[in-house]
C-alpha cells in the first residue's frame, strides 16, 4: 500500500497546509488550552514539539482558515492496513464548522486512492464530543485502552471499514 500524499490541499472554506514550525509555535500553546490535552496537562512547548517535528510516514498539517491558523493535524501511514488519524485539534472558535468532517471526508478518500482498508483514531474515553463525531462518520469502537496516555483514564480506538465485511 503507497502513503497518502503530502502536499497542500484546499477543501470546504480551508486550506491543509504541511506544518511548519512557526505554525507549530503559534497553534501548540493554544491546543494545550482545550480538552483532551490541557486534561492531560500537555504543555504549549510539548504540543509544539510534536507538531514541528518531521516524522517519515507521520505528516503534519496546519488547518487554516483565510490563512489564520485554526487547527492541526497528524497522519500515520500504514498503520494497520490504512491510516490512523493521530492528531486532530481544531480551536474552539473553528468547531461546528464543518471542518472536522471536511478533514475525516478528504482523509478516507485519499485512502482509498492508495488502496486502504481501514481508517483509525483513537479518543480519550472523557471525551464524548470526539467520539460522537467519529461514531457519526462512521467510525466503530474496537477496543478500549486503559491508562494509555496517562494512569486512571482509557482511550478507545475507533475504526472505520473501508472494505465490504
Amino acid at each position: 500500500m503507497a502513503s497518502l500524499r503530502i502536499k497542500a490541499v484546499q477543501l470546504k472554506g480551508f486550506d491543509l497546509e504541511p506544518m511548519t514550525p512557526v505554525a507549530a509555535k503559534t497553534v501548540g500553546p493554544l491546543l494545550s488550552r482545550i480538552d483532551p490535552w490541557a486534561r492531560y496537562a500537555y504543555t504549549g512547548d510539548a504540543l509544539t514539539a510534536f507538531l514541528a517535528n518531521e516524522e517519515p510516514g507521520a505528516p503534519r498539517f496546519a488547518i487554516k482558515a483565510d490563512r489564520v491558523i485554526a487547527g492541526a493535524i497528524s497522519i500515520r501511514n500504514n498503520w494497520l492496513r490504512g491510516p490512523y488519524l493521530q492528531f486532530l485539534g481544531i480551536l474552539p472558535g473553528y468547531q461546528s464548522h464543518g471542518i472536522g468532517g471536511a478533514i475525516l471526508d478528504w482523509l478516507e478518500s485519499e485512502a482509498r486512492g492508495i488502496g486502504a482498508q481501514n481508517l483509525w483514531v483513537a479518543a480519550s474515553e472523557f471525551n464524548t464530543r470526539a467520539l460522537s463525531f467519529y461514531e457519526k462518520h462512521g467510525f466503530n469502537r474496537i477496543a478500549t485502552l486503559s491508562d494509555l496516555v496517562v494512569e486512571g483514564s482509557s482511550e478507545i480506538l475507533l475504526r472505520k471499514r473501508l472494505t465490504a465485511d
